[in-house]
């Protein structure tokens, strides 16, 4: 069948559903109903496809070719078109699952237009407003979508919490979607005042820069509760020579804070067998991830006080706190 059949409206009716089922393969088995025109598909067909329970409608402007429920990339299309194929894109956390990101679960679809669009907002759709659009946020084929850089700070400042933006900038990260300069570059380019300052420390814990919190920011913290301040960078001789301990309390507990490097290529490895021999030589080790201390600091600070009233450390305050449930 040659598209000319279609231009000139004289295809027939099996010829022009086929057409229409040829396209739907490429955007997950639906269709917008501007794509079914292009293949000679007027709405009085469409109703009768419907009529004959062979398509579905999916809202004003999408049509299924089937009658099951939608999956994940048919939903995200019904989205785009519902809402305005001209001015939405996919956005957020959809654009990352979109890309392949595992590990979170979205059941709406999120998408993005500029804030001067009236636009409808249909079910299972959570449009968000912005100020402007990046340049070259959008990618050039395919669903219409956000890159990943972008996607996943909107994300994080979209989060219903701080842990799940968190969790968001760091899969991304993990599962290689987004590096962490990419992330910085574009968090440049943002406006976004929601979580802003949070967010922007994140991206520099994953970038390993200078903002990361780490021996002296953590002292600063025991100080605020109260807990003896421990020494830090304290040399020990080791059985494979010496090391550092990032701090350490006379009565013999250590604690590690481990920051983004930390998960990079063969340093799990290293750490484990550094705190293997701190443990050996008589001392007790508790290991903080910095992005815990971010987003669970007092629940760590109630076990670093815990551990030092065990060993018997002095000079802590009157009452303890109780050591939190796990």
């Amino acid at each position: 069948m040659g598209d000319n059949l279609i231009s000139r409206g004289t295809a027939t009716r099996g010829e022009r559903r086929t057409a229409a089922e040829i396209l739907a393969d490429h955007h997950g088995g639906v269709l917008s109903r501007d794509l079914l025109r292009g293949v000679g598909v007027d709405r009085h067909l469409i109703a009768r496809e419907v009529g004959a329970r062979r398509w579905a409608r999916q809202g004003n402007q999408t049509v299924a070719l089937h009658r099951r429920p939608l999956g994940e990339a048919e939903r995200r299309w019904r989205a785009v078109w519902e809402v305005g194929a001209e001015v939405a894109l996919v956005d957020g956390i959809s654009a990352l699952l979109a890309q392949g990101l595992t590990g979170i679960q979205e059941y709406a679809v999120h998408v993005s237009v500029i804030h001067n669009h009236r636009v409808p907002h249909p079910a299972g759709v959570v449009v968000h407003k912005l100020a402007r659009r990046h340049p070259t946020e959008s990618v050039g084929a395919g669903l219409p979508r956000t890159r990943a850089p972008i996607a996943a700070l909107r994300a994080a400042h979209w989060a219903v919490s701080d842990r799940q933006a968190a969790l968001v900038l760091a899969l991304t990260v993990q599962q290689r979607l987004a590096t962490p300069q990419a992330l910085a570059l574009a968090l440049a380019g943002t406006t976004h005042r929601r979580r802003r300052a949070f967010i922007g420390t994140l991206v520099a814990d994953l970038s390993g820069g200078a903002h990361s919190l780490g021996e002296l920011d953590f002292a600063r913290l025991c100080r605020d509760r109260g807990i003896p301040e421990p020494e830090r960078q304290v040399l020990r001789r080791g059985r494979r020579g010496m090391v550092y301990l990032d701090v350490r309390w006379r009565c013999g507990l250590v604690v590690e804070i481990d920051g983004s490097g930390h998960r990079r290529g063969l340093a799990v490895m290293a750490d484990n067998l550094r705190s293997n021999a701190i443990v050996l030589e008589g001392d007790r080790v508790l290991r903080i991830d910095l992005w815990g201390l971010r987003l669970e600091r007092n629940a760590f600070l109630d076990q670093v006080e815990h551990g030092l009233r065990m060993l018997g450390e002095p000079g802590l305050p009157p009452f303890p706190r109780p050591i939190p449930a796990m």
